[in-house]
Formats: C-alpha cells, sequence, structure tokens
C-alpha cells in the first residue's frame, strides 16, 4: 500500500527509451504494472509538446508516478515537482535530486531538503535514495512514507549491488513500504529484491532496451510475484552444513549373518 492505495502488482514500470508507443502499451500490458512513472521532461515545456504521449498513457488508465528525473539542485527538483502535480493531476511524486553525473547518485542532503519542502506542500513524495539508514531516517522525518533505495546504478543492470545493506534497510523500517528502483538488469534480481522483503520493484531500462520488451516484461512480472511468494513461505537460512533430506534414523540395515 501506497499512502493509503492498494495495488495487486508489485512491478512499477519506466515508460522511458521504448523503441515505440505501441512496444510500451505491449509491455506496459504484459508486466500487469499498475503505475508507471513519467518524466515531466518528457512533456516538454513550450507550446503541444509531449501531449500527444500523455494521452496516450492516460488512455492507458493506469496509475501515474511523476518524477523529476534529471534535476541537480532542490530548486529544480521542487519547481519539477510542482509543475508535475499541475499537469498530471496528481499527489504522488517519484522525488529524484541527482548529485553525480557519471554514477546518477542521489545527492541525499539535497534529497532530504527537497522531501521536507515537498511534504510540507501537500505532496506523497517517493524518494530515490540510498540504502543508507541515516538518510532513511532523516527522509522519514522528513514526511516520506515510501523508500525507494537503488539496487545499483540507474541503467547499470547490476543488481543488488549491497545485499546487506538493503536487509539493514527492511529490518529498520519493518512498517515502511520500500520499492528497490535502479539498477536491476534480468528478473532474478527482481526476485531477489522480494525474497528480501521488499514490497516492490521499479525498473525501466531493462524491460525498455530488451530485445524483446514484452517477453520481458512478462518475465519481471513472473519473478517478482515468485519472489513475493517465497518470502512469504519463509525460506530456509543458508547452512555451513549439509543436511541430508532423507531420514537416517529407523533405517533398515543389511547385512550378512
Amino acid at each position: 500500500m501506497f499512502y493509503g492505495v492498494d495495488l495487486s502488482s508489485r512491478l512499477l514500470l519506466g515508460t522511458a527509451r521504448y523503441p515505440s508507443p505501441a512496444v510500451l502499451e505491449r509491455a506496459i500490458k504484459a508486466s500487469r504494472a499498475e503505475v508507471v512513472t513519467v518524466s515531466l521532461r518528457r512533456e516538454g515545456g513550450t507550446g503541444r509538446a509531449g501531449q500527444s504521449f500523455w494521452q496516450f498513457i492516460q488512455s492507458l488508465g493506469l496509475r501515474v508516478l511523476p518524477n523529476t528525473a534529471g534535476c541537480h539542485s532542490v530548486k529544480e527538483a521542487v519547481t519539477t515537482a510542482h509543475m508535475a502535480r499541475e499537469l498530471f493531476d496528481t499527489p504522488w511524486i517519484k522525488l529524484e535530486v541527482i548529485g553525480d553525473a557519471d554514477t546518477l547518485q542521489p545527492d541525499v542532503f539535497g534529497l532530504v531538503e527537497a522531501a521536507r519542502i515537498l511534504a510540507r506542500d501537500g505532496f506523497e513524495v517517493f524518494p530515490y535514495t540510498t540504502e543508507d539508514l541515516v538518510v532513511a531516517d532523516r527522509l522519514v522525518e522528513a514526511g516520506c512514507r515510501v523508500l525507494m533505495p537503488w539496487g545499483a546504478p540507474i541503467g547499470s543492470a547490476r543488481g543488488l549491488n549491497n545485499v546487506y545493506g538493503l536487509k539493514s534497510l527492511r529490518a529498520h523500517f519493518p512498517d515502511i513500504p520500500l520499492v528497490v528502483d535502479a539498477g536491476l538488469g534480468v528478473p532474478s534480481h527482481a526476485a531477489a529484491a522480494m525474497e528480501l522483503g521488499y514490497d516492490a520493484v521499479l525498473l525501466n531500462t531493462a524491460v525498455a532496451e530488451a530485445g524483446d520488451p514484452v517477453e520481458m516484461a512478462r518475465a519481471f512480472a513472473l519473478a517478482v510475484e515468485a519472489g513475493r511468494a517465497a518470502y512469504l513461505a519463509q525460506p530456509l537460512e543458508p547452512r555451513d552444513m549439509a543436511q541430508p533430506s532423507t531420514p537416517v534414523i529407523g533405517k533398515a540395515v543389511l547385512g550378512g549373518v
């Protein structure tokens, strides 16, 4: 549940970099996603630039999570968020404040400041952050009721770079919805995130730039379901020693007289 909204799908999908709107539509349907992210920058700032894309997204009947992708300062992110709320008519905002141009790592100091401003202005903030516990605490104090730590740098397809950090975050915030956002490359990465107890995953590049985006979207949907089911089934913890699956007590012993 995100800000009081129940969703049946635990896969959130980005809408950038697809070969065509037709492929995007088919991929969304295959993923069974109910939430898609949209960048205000794709809409354009003048005239009717991007209007057809927004109308296309509206026609799919999905919940939109606008983002502040590409913003490198608090002022830019806050301004973009206000414009997005007016355009997309939603208090939801995926907040990105980028601190490094190469890794696209969040500027966590600016992120907390922007989150505090936006929460005070009535936004329901989904912050793209790192797995740092202290930063997460500050974001929750600022008013965020969802946290979105990265798995790896955006578009890197490296999976979960810091499993220990992600597990610690889950343990530290048992009642806060957590979404792994960025860096997932294959469905097994998504399954692994869900097995850690995360509530959802958000991805874009892994599907949009796959050889067959539609089939990859379907694969991720299955992986998310499998990972969640595995988490709920309480999997075995790793062991240092072998343990036979066949009981030895009461086993018949054959031998000569």
